[in-house]
């Protein structure tokens, strides 16, 4: 009389089994479709951060009134929200632009299916979301050292506020573009920090280089 022996799976190789399946769901998420938040939204609150920081230290570095320093920031957001906004518009319309002529190309000479097309389609970037959102991270990122200024009455500890408000949202922005983008984390951290510190530095020098020599 045959008897049927069932042979159960090791533990170690359901779990090599599942660690597979795991890792295949994950390559097969497009992480393309990140790209576009990712590059519009924290880069976006990068440049508010370091233009309105940078200015901000640029106008503190010859004026010390706390009131001529926020209004300096002040018009930095606004203008660089404005002009993140549009920049943003053009740059993604014209990736749009692209995108769609590509797309009719494939469907007049038959070189892709039906579904796949209307894919393609779905995927495309949207201009005015880019630009709305691009400006809003630009202003999130001016609050920082506006804010750091605005309640700091002596001009040598507003300038010290200002600096460690900004390291601390660089290190904080650096850490999530890095985790959304899969990229090694203290690297990304350390390039931000790095490029904040310079152009903060460099702007400050100048800037009070140029006071000294031109009369007000």
């Amino acid at each position: 009389m045959a008897v049927a022996i069932k042979v159960h799976d090791h533990p170690n190789k359901q779990f090599e089994q599942q660690s597979a399946q795991a890792f295949e769901t994950e390559e097969a998420f497009d992480y393309s479709q990140r790209s576009q938040w990712l590059r519009a939204g924290v880069l976006g609150a990068n440049d508010g951060l370091l233009s309105t920081a940078s200015l901000i230290m640029g106008v503190g570095a010859v004026r010390t009134d706390q009131k001529t320093m926020i209004l300096s920031g002040i018009a930095g957001l606004v203008a660089g929200a404005c002009s993140m906004a549009i920049g943003e518009f053009v740059s993604v319309y014209s990736q749009y632009d692209t995108e769609v002529e590509q797309i009719k190309r494939e469907a007049v000479h038959g070189n892709k299916a039906k579904a796949e097309l209307e894919a393609k389609k779905k995927k495309l970037p949207s201009p005015v979301k880019a630009a709305l959102v691009s400006a809003f991270m630009f202003a999130i990122g001016a609050l920082v050292p506006l804010l750091a200024a605005a309640f700091v009455k002596n001009y040598h500890v507003r300038l010290i506020a200002v600096t460690a408000a900004v390291s601390s949202a660089l290190i904080g922005f650096g850490g999530l573009s890095a985790m959304l983008g899969k990229a090694p984390v203290i690297r990304s951290i350390s390039r931000v920090l790095a490029g904040g510190w310079l152009a903060m530095g460099i702007t400050f020098g100048l800037t009070k280089l140029a006071g000294s020599a031109v009369s007000f």
